[in-house]
């Protein structure tokens, strides 16, 4: 009796032990990650892509780009010599960087260029709406010198007229002209004088 009872004992404590190595989990598998590892199993999140803002109000750009980046939106206006009015929600955008589809993330920077409603978009960013009227700093017309009719010989100036002006008003090659128009002797200062005609240069032409 003895016996038996130990051989039960044993058989008993076998089983036991059979079903407590049967509780634990499989092995894991090589290469699987396991919890508390310190290794992120995820994916990290990929870029979004930039969508197109042109030709919508800044109201509904603005908000749109919140969502995308972490940082303010850096507004201006299109035109350079129009400034940026202080509710430009109902401005149009015109101009956007990053380009529509490039790659966006939380740290990147949006740019939008703004036209007030009703205005049309420059061919390109910071152009001038209203070119400048001022004359150029050389645009001073040249004065033209009053011509003298008839044109006088090499050999005289200003002189043959005496400062007076009048000799322009009258003009002879020879003193024999001078003379068959009755002007002859003719003074300095006088219409006709010229001081080729003066010989002797006494201030009086055709005197001899």
């Amino acid at each position: 009796m003895v016996r038996r009872r130990g051989f039960g004992v044993a058989a008993v404590l076998g089983a036991v032990v059979v079903l407590g190595s049967g509780c634990e989990g499989p092995a894991p598998k090589a290469g699987a990650v396991g919890a508390g590892s310190g290794v992120n199993a995820s994916p990290s999140a990929s870029a979004a892509a930039m969508p197109s803002f042109v030709g919508q109000k800044f109201a509904d750009a603005g908000a749109a780009v919140k969502k995308l980046v972490s940082k303010p939106v850096e507004v201006r206006s299109a035109y350079s010599d129009v400034p940026l009015a202080s509710d430009h929600a109902g401005w149009a955008v015109c101009f956007q960087t990053p380009a529509a589809g490039a790659p966006v993330e939380q740290a990147s920077t949006v740019e939008l260029s703004l036209v007030a409603p009703g205005r049309p978009c420059p061919d390109k960013a910071g152009a001038v709406l209203v070119p400048s009227k001022a004359p150029a700093a050389s645009a001073t017309p040249a004065v033209p010198k009053p011509k003298t009719s008839p044109p006088t010989d090499g050999g005289s100036t200003g002189g043959d007229t005496g400062g007076s002006g009048a000799g322009s008003s009258a003009y002879y090659k020879t003193c024999a002209d001078a003379r068959a128009a009755g002007a002859a002797p003719m003074r300095r200062g006088q219409p006709g004088y010229r001081s080729a005609l003066d010989k002797d240069q006494d201030g009086i032409a055709c005197d001899k």
